[in-house]
């Protein structure tokens, strides 16, 4: 008898280990996808145009087209609504944060080296560019663990 308590208490332990090994599997599935979502959002936001200087040969990236297609991007890549909120079937399910979105633009002279010590990121643009970071946490599947957050960053140079 004593064995077969000890070999049901133990099937029960095996499959608590092997649960929070999936949700350590998901969690790392949530930050790489995150991950791309950002690093495609800042590139979206790099490449929107000053039309208006580029007519007088100046290279520079116009402040609001660039947060809208931040914005947009964030939004599409990780079903978010308007208030990047998660919409039924994202894999979020809390608001995800714009903590900081920066735009290098033909004012600075580069190489740049944008520095932020609040999320410890230092990155080297060699011409406008634009630099982002994005809050996002990820649920625990058990309600015993603490949610996992991460402040991922992105950056993105004007390609021409």
């Amino acid at each position: 008898m004593a064995k077969l308590v000890f070999s049901v208490l133990m099937i029960v332990v095996w499959w608590m280990l092997h649960a929070l090994q999936m949700d350590e599997e998901v969690a790392m599935g949530t930050v790489h996808e995150a991950k791309r979502a950002v690093d495609r959002a800042a590139h979206a936001a790099a490449q929107q145009l000053d039309r208006d200087k580029l007519e007088m040969g100046v290279l520079s990236i116009q402040t609001d087209l660039a947060e809208d297609a931040t914005l947009a991007y964030l939004r599409e890549n990780l079903s978010l609504d308007a208030s990047l909120s998660p919409l039924p079937g994202s894999f979020l399910r809390d608001t995800v944060e714009v903590r900081a979105f920066e735009i290098v633009n033909e004012d600075a002279v580069f190489p740049y080296t944008y520095s932020n010590s609040l999320y410890d990121y230092e990155v080297t643009l060699d011409r406008p560019g634009v630099v982002l970071v994005v809050h996002v946490v990820y649920p625990r599947l058990f309600g015993v663990l603490a949610p996992v957050e991460w402040d991922l960053e992105g950056s993105a140079e004007l390609v021409y």
